[in-house]
């Protein structure tokens, strides 16, 4: 079941769901909010636990509107795409039997099978790039994992439209934003440690700082650089 609230000039969506737990987002593009709450939590609850929240609500709302943000991929010839922070050109070549990228000195070869759509040179694109960010991220937590004394057993990569990544303790998991492949390498770094470091600490408390201040000193300007974009419309 969905509800609206109106919360201090504020529209808020609220999803009951077969969870324990609140949970508050703010999405992209226009800084939507919703709540995901325990399906007998009243509604009343939920309110106020927003309106508890107003402050960061719009502080998140802000950074999203602020954000540049890029037009949607057409996957067309000579269009700009970019990997690890460097600019390419697209071309496409057609064949019968190849579905594949080759990432150029400027450019990024897109290997389809004729008359593919846009929709299927997008899926051949967006896997491509699933594998190069599982490949460079290998290296990155295994250093992270000697350095910091804990295991990862499952990555996964995905869209995500709210976070750059997220991370599961219990499962010895973390969860990385396919769109950090258009970002220079040290973005990556710097979000494989960021959740490698939940592992250790659930919370941004001193402890957690001291942990990025330690393995990486110049976090704070590389979370800004991730922080303002610009993000993809694949």
């Amino acid at each position: 079941m969905v509800r609206e609230l109106e919360i201090a000039d504020v529209t808020v969506d609220v999803v009951f769901k077969d969870i324990k737990n609140v949970h508050l987002s703010v999405y992209p593009p226009t800084g939507r909010v919703r709540v995901s709450a325990p399906s007998d939590m009243k509604l009343e609850t939920v309110r106020l636990f927003a309106l508890s929240k107003i402050g960061w609500i719009r502080k998140n709302q802000r950074k999203i509107v602020s954000q540049e943000r890029e037009t949607p991929r057409e996957f067309i010839e000579r269009e700009s795409h970019y990997i690890w922070g460097r600019r390419y050109l697209l071309r496409i070549e057609d064949h019968y039997d190849r579905a594949d990228v080759l990432l150029g000195h400027k450019t990024i070869e897109l290997n389809v099978p004729k008359e593919s759509s846009q929709d299927e040179k997008r899926e051949v694109f967006l896997n491509w790039c699933r594998e190069e960010l599982r490949t460079a991220s290998k290296p990155i937590i295994e250093q992270y994992e000697r350095q910091l004394g804990v295991q990862v057993k499952r990555l996964f990569i995905q869209r995500m439209r709210t976070k750059w990544g997220s991370s599961s303790p219990q499962r010895q998991s973390i969860r990385l934003n396919l769109d950090l492949i258009r970002f220079t390498p040290d973005c990556l770094r710097y979000v494989i440690l960021h959740e490698m470091a939940h592992f250790i600490v659930p919370s941004h408390n001193e402890h957690f700082i001291s942990i990025l201040d330690a393995n990486m000193p110049a976090w704070r300007t590389i979370r800004a650089t991730l922080n303002y974009g610009p993000l993809s419309e694949f």
